[in-house]
């Protein structure tokens, strides 16, 4: 576990800083238990390879089966409920001047606990838009407003009778426009920037600690239970889970004089 030591150094080196940039990965949702992409492939689904059902080719091949996997999907997030590292990022927000939250989840727990400016680099599973985004990108669509046969599979957008399907990125698509461009600027001109809960392996997420190291002079922290790929350009390593390290962190930053 992380020493008191440690905390309290992250806390004066993070303590004058005004643009904060935050990189969470699926550690982080982990704790809230969450399963991961893999590990949602459960029962039934464990017969399906992952990019067997996240691709438009298989959306289009099969578009009740793909429905039907992401509905079970957020069936299994329906009584999930943010954690202490959740509500700790959204406490920064009190302590810095801009916090941004640059997240590779797409379970929506961030915008949950409290954070105001979240990009969502992978989509949010508990949105639905229309296939064609025929009223803009992303054209979202409230499923909850239609009536059609569910056992069919996936209902008609209202504006243009394309299928509905999730709002999520799919392998083979492109991010949400604007989303990592926005990213890698913010991460280019921050001050700080605290990684948790990622291995530092999903490309292109990964990429934004070194933007801050190549481009900027910002502080960089690494909050995970386990040494990963981002720990080795880190200034620190605050080893743990991020539901016990941010909130301490918090209350160190709080207490700062």
């Amino acid at each position: 576990m992380v020493s008191d030591s440690d905390i309290a150094r992250a806390a004066r080196r993070l303590r004058d800083a005004e643009r904060l940039v935050v990189l969470t990965g699926a550690g982080v949702s982990k704790e809230s238990g969450v399963p991961t992409f893999r590990d949602a492939l459960e029962g039934y689904w464990a017969q399906f390879d992952p990019q067997d059902l996240a691709t438009p080719d298989a959306f289009l091949r099969n578009p009740k089966l793909v429905w039907d996997w992401y509905e079970s999907r957020r069936n299994l997030l329906a009584s999930v409920r943010p954690n202490p590292g959740h509500y700790a990022l959204a406490d920064l927000e009190d302590l810095f001047p801009q916090v941004v939250i640059v997240t590779q989840n797409v379970d929506g727990l961030h915008r949950a606990a409290g954070s105001s400016d979240v990009i969502e680099l992978h989509g949010d599973i508990t949105q639905h838009r229309c296939y064609d985004n025929c009223q803009g990108n992303p054209t979202l669509i409230d499923i909850h407003e239609l009536d059609w046969n569910r056992e069919k599979g996936p209902p008609p957008c209202p504006h243009c009778g394309a299928f509905v399907r999730p709002n999520v990125v799919w392998f083979n698509e492109m991010l949400p426009p604007g989303a990592l461009e926005r990213a890698v600027e913010l991460a280019k001109a921050a001050d700080a920037v605290i990684v948790v809960g990622t291995s530092g392996m999903v490309q292109p997420a990964a990429s934004l600690p070194y933007y801050a190291r190549w481009h900027g002079d910002a502080y960089l922290i690494d909050v995970n239970p386990e040494r990963d790929e981002i720990a080795p350009i880190c200034d620190l390593f605050l080893q743990g889970p991020s539901g016990e390290v941010l909130p301490r962190l918090v209350q160190a930053l709080r207490g700062s004089p």
